[in-house]
C-alpha cells in the first residue's frame, strides 16, 4: 500500500465517525424535539447535514475501493456499517488498523529503497 492509499483510508476514517453519530445525534434528537415541541424547522438542516455526511462517506468509500482493489464483499460491509447507527465507529477501528499497517509498509519500503543494501 502506498501513501496515497493510506491517505484515502484516513479521509474515509475522518468522515466515518461524524457520519456514524449524525443519525442518532442529529436525526433522532431533531425528531424527538419536533414531536415534543413546536420546533419543526430544525429537521431540514439536520437531515441535510446527515445526508451530506452520508454522501461524502460513500464517495470516499468508492475512492478507497478504487485505490485498494478491495473485493465487493468488503466494500458492501463498510456500506452497511454506514447505514447502521453507530456502525461507523466499528468501521473506524478497522480502517485505523489497515491505515497504520499501510503506513508502516510504505515507510519500510522507502527505507529499503534509500538504503539499497544488496543481499
Amino acid at each position: 500500500m502506498d501513501i496515497k492509499t493510506a491517505a484515502a483510508l484516513h479521509r474515509l476514517r475522518l468522515v466515518s465517525v461524524p457520519e456514524a453519530l449524525s443519525f442518532p445525534a442529529l436525526l433522532l434528537f431533531g425528531s424527538l424535539l419536533s414531536r415534543v415541541s413546536d420546533i419543526d424547522f430544525l429537521m431540514m438542516p439536520l437531515g441535510l447535514i446527515h445526508g451530506l455526511l452520508f454522501v461524502t462517506y460513500v464517495v470516499l468509500l468508492a475512492d478507497v475501493w478504487n485505490r485498494t482493489k478491495w473485493p465487493l464483499k468488503r466494500v458492501a460491509f463498510f456500506f452497511v456499517l454506514a447505514v447502521l447507527p453507530f456502525g461507523g465507529l466499528y468501521g473506524d477501528r478497522v480502517l485505523r488498523r489497515e491505515e497504520q499497517a499501510g503506513v508502516i509498509a510504505a515507510r519500510a519500503r522507502t527505507e529499503r529503497v534509500e538504503g539499497t543494501v544488496k543481499p
